[in-house]
């Protein structure tokens, strides 16, 4: 997209989509691609609330931050739960983006957003982009943005089912005709999964450990169904009876015993959603199976349990991680097309 200005000279003027999520953020710029993808953590001041890291840098200070300063994700269970802290962030990575563009004027941003938050988290998602320096901003369902971004028919009358699993939420839809016929949307997420890992490794080995351990525990050797293929892994922490750093080996099978209270919600949210689907688009499901998208796509074996639970295919996307910001991305390319899709 370019326009001409009075001097005679041809200004790009480039829109970008966002997904703003509890993990991570990932911001695509039109003509360009996806150009950031940055954790959703800030590391800010206690006293005078200053910002001293965004992003990577911050999240390198999760757990080892001096005592006035603290490192916060601003976004709780898919919504804004700190609006100052997250305009701040979003502003920075705009300005990011935009460093080395020429944006004579401002540009439309389209916002993947969970389709179960309320009017006011709308508005809170409108305020912190316009404060970032939006034009305009749009905003559609992340089920919705992942379909389109997968591939999926989604203005057609055949149904397509997604399933969305971010760090905070988990979404399942049945769109059809441009629209969500079916949702379900629940609080549960990749955070769920390292809570519990936490949790487990206190009560059964006393050991204290932070969250980026036990992010990495669940990715290393985390599972969701037994294929077979069982791990161990070597976690540093410390011993909550003694206070002294110890090292403990952790197996795979106890990761997947201690993960199965939030697998299971999702599981039967996906049932839940099964059940409210109607008749015609159901059997749409049958031939065409389900799509899993988001960072809880890559639990191993999530997939195989899904399959066997609910008896239909379970296709999970090459990258689930970016598809939100590729389909809010493909709508940017074709606004018109998808018009029926956004909220304003």
């Amino acid at each position: 997209m370019a326009r001409w200005f009075s001097s005679g000279r041809l200004v790009p003027v480039n829109d970008i989509a966002v997904d703003l999520g509890t993990a991570n953020t990932l911001v695509y710029v039109k003509g360009e691609g996806i150009v950031l993808n940055e954790p959703s953590v800030v590391a800010v001041e206690k006293s005078g609330r200053r910002i001293t890291g965004i992003g990577l840098e911050a999240k390198r200070m999760l757990g080892r931050t001096p005592e006035g300063i603290e490192a916060v994700r601003p976004l709780k269970d898919g919504v804004i739960a700190d609006v100052d802290v997250t305009e701040m962030m979003l502003r920075h990575f705009l300005k990011q983006v935009t460093a080395k563009r020429i944006f004579r004027i401002k540009p439309r941003v389209v916002v993947g957003v969970p389709s179960g938050i309320t009017e006011l988290e709308r508005r809170a998602v409108r305020s912190s982009a316009m404060a970032a320096g939006a034009k305009a901003v749009y905003m559609v369902d992340e089920p919705m943005a992942a379909a389109i971004g997968v591939g999926l028919p989604v203005e057609t009358p055949t149904g397509n089912m997604v399933i969305d699993i971010g760090g905070g939420t988990t979404e399942i839809a049945v769109i059809a005709l441009s629209g969500i016929i079916s949702n379900t949307s629940i609080r549960v997420g990749g955070d769920e999964l390292d809570a519990a890992i936490v949790t487990f490794l206190r009560k059964n080995y006393n050991l204290l450990i932070g969250e980026p351990t036990a992010e990495a525990i669940k990715i290393q050797i985390g599972s969701a169904f037994d294929q077979g293929d069982e791990r161990e892994m070597e976690v540093k922490g410390r011993d909550l009876v003694s206070g002294i750093p110890k090292t403990v080996t952790v197996h795979s099978h106890e990761i997947r015993e201690c993960v199965q209270e939030p697998i299971q919600a999702i599981v039967e949210a996906v049932r839940r959603a099964l059940e409210i689907t109607p008749p015609e688009l159901a059997s749409d499901i049958v031939d065409r199976g389900i799509v899993m998208t988001g960072g809880g796509a890559l639990i191993r074996g999530l997939d195989h349990l899904l399959t066997q639970e609910t008896n239909l295919p379970i296709h999970v996307d090459e990258e689930p991680l970016t598809c939100v910001v590729r389909g809010a991305g493909l709508i940017l390319d074709d606004l018109t097309k998808y018009r029926a899709v956004l909220t304003t």
